[in-house]
């Protein structure tokens, strides 16, 4: 593929930048629990489960942090105090669980077992536990091997086509997924209920009445593997499925995701932190351990920084999003990931109508590919000036198709004509996977026999946004990231340390802190 003569002493820098910045928050994540991680602790041990209370199924593992964090004692972590119950009660750890969250025993109140003994049974717990995630990776790409996967990381069978189904129903949503393999799509992406990521809790079994979407949980996470694998085997080439692992419970959702071997998962803090407003040490602490277990089952993360976009303006702001995509990968280095499993976002949301937008386009597209060889990139379509002129906005898609195949980018969600309209029906993502295929085949080979120009308009501005990109991590570094964030440092979006939701879930760590998995992942 032809690339960009970038500054590489200045792409070292921010990246050298990007580490100081992080740097602090590792150690505000070293310090620290939260009920999200101490709960996601709990469901890998096998604790899914769920009481019935005012006629709504409330998650076992809920019940059981709750309890814990008003006794206070929820800082030494949860598998402290369950490893003991299990050690005093000889019962299993559904049944303990059980048990616990139907309050006929407390678990501060059981006597406690010598300290060596419950933390080998907290350590032998964790590495069954590990075990069982292994194994489900293992399922997952045999099946992979079985199949035609079209996937590669750095885009060179060019884009996947990738799509989204929302229909607030997970029988329909199935239904609608696999019409969307059979007309050609490689991802399904099953879009979570409106506002779930602000829910503290995860609903429980199957669910049909999502808004604007469907809720994210575990039954429905294993009916739309099994329908996609059904589907995969029946068009003999592999079909990945994707599902939002960001918000209160995004440590749990990590875990049901590894357990039900979804393929991409959307985890990017940032994300919570700007466009829903979470507390920001709450979810950079339970990014790190989301992102540990994601790194184990080897699971493809997808960043947010394509939301930027929608809020900023697209040509003056785009090294906001490079400047979070230098930060966001030192954060999954942090917690072990690969650079082939840091699918970084962006996206083509310029005015349509400024001049050489697509000039600029590229640039921002090729600058990021050359930026980031390793990482599978994902291409988010254009949303913020489409309208409900359907022609318009097909030919938009068009266009982004063009510069997506163009520039080697990995994984491409693909637009709708009527995106500013409706949920799309079976024909419009039809209509949108035609487009994407015939422009994917016909250009596929097109970046290997161009070269950038020297000094041209299109290596000019991605040397500007390089540039810009590092005198915006010089200011971050300057006040930290905290204080950058509440001076909008993104997005045109401020935020407070202390402010936000779920600032109470984040927990000190006592000196006898006790969860294995931060070693065995």
């Amino acid at each position: 593929m032809s690339h960009l003569h970038l500054d590489q002493a200045l792409v070292k820098q921010c990246r050298n930048l990007a580490r100081e910045i992080a740097r602090p928050v590792e150690k505000l994540i070293d310090d620290h629990t939260t009920v999200a991680i101490e709960r996601a602790t709990l469901r890998l041990i096998g604790i899914e489960g769920a009481v019935q209370s005012n006629s709504q199924w409330v998650p076992q593992v809920n019940l059981i942090i709750e309890d814990l964090q008003k006794d206070g004692v929820l800082g030494r972590g949860a598998l402290y105090w369950f490893a003991n119950g299990m050690i005093q009660t000889k019962m299993s750890a559904v049944d303990l669980g059980e048990a616990v969250a139907k309050k006929k025993l407390k678990l501060p109140e059981l006597q406690q077992a010598p300290e060596k003994e419950i933390r080998e049974k907290a350590l032998n717990l964790c590495q069954l536990a590990r075990a069982n995630l292994v194994s489900q990776r293992e399922m997952r790409d045999s099946l992979r091997s079985e199949l035609k996967d079209s996937f590669d990381p750095q885009g060179k069978n060019g884009p996947i086509l990738y799509v989204i189904v929302a229909t607030g129903n997970i029988f329909e949503d199935v239904i609608q997924a696999q019409a969307a393999a059979q007309a050609g799509a490689d991802a399904i992406a099953v879009i979570r209920s409106t506002a779930q990521s602000l829910l503290d809790f995860i609903p429980h079994g199957a669910t049909t009445e999502g808004f604007g979407g469907t809720y994210a949980t575990q039954e429905n996470f294993r009916i739309m593997r099994k329908a996609l694998d059904e589907e995969g085997r029946r068009l003999g080439r592999y079909i990945r499925l994707t599902n939002y692992c960001s918000g209160l419970c995004m440590p749990e959702i990590a875990a049901l995701g590894a357990l039900e071997r979804l393929d991409f998962l959307l985890n990017d803090a940032m994300y919570g932190i700007l466009f829903r407003d979470i507390n920001m040490k709450r979810t950079l602490i339970d990014q790190h351990f989301s992102r540990k277990i994601i790194a184990l089952s080897r699971i493809v993360i997808h960043t947010g920084e394509d939301n930027y976009l929608t809020t900023a303006d697209a040509v003056e702001n785009g090294h906001q999003v490079l400047a979070s995509q230098f930060i966001n990968e030192c954060f999954a280095k942090h917690a072990g990931m690969t650079e082939d499993l840091m699918g970084l976002g962006h996206a083509q949301e310029m005015d349509p109508e400024h001049p050489d937008v697509f000039l600029l386009e590229i640039a921002r597209a090729q600058m990021t590919r050359d930026i980031f060889p390793e990482s599978p990139i994902k291409f988010m379509p254009p949303t913020r000036f489409k309208c409900g002129d359907i022609f318009y906005s097909h030919l938009m898609d068009a266009m982004f198709n063009f510069v997506g195949v163009l520039t080697g980018q990995t994984i491409q969600l693909l637009g709708m004509p009527t995106e500013a309209m409706h949920t799309p029906l079976l024909q419009d993502r039809w209509m949108s996977i035609k487009n994407a295929k015939y422009i994917f085949n016909g250009a596929k080979n097109l970046g290997r026999e161009i070269e950038f120009k020297q000094g041209g308009v299109i290596e000019s501005w991605a040397s500007k946004v390089l540039k810009d990109t590092h005198g915006l991590l010089s200011l971050i570094h300057q006040k930290g990231l905290f204080q950058a964030i509440e001076e909008r440092a993104f997005a045109e979006v401020k935020r407070t340390e202390t402010g936000g939701k779920g600032h109470d879930g984040v927990i000190p760590r006592d000196s006898q802190y006790l969860n294995p998995f931060f070693e065995l992942l």
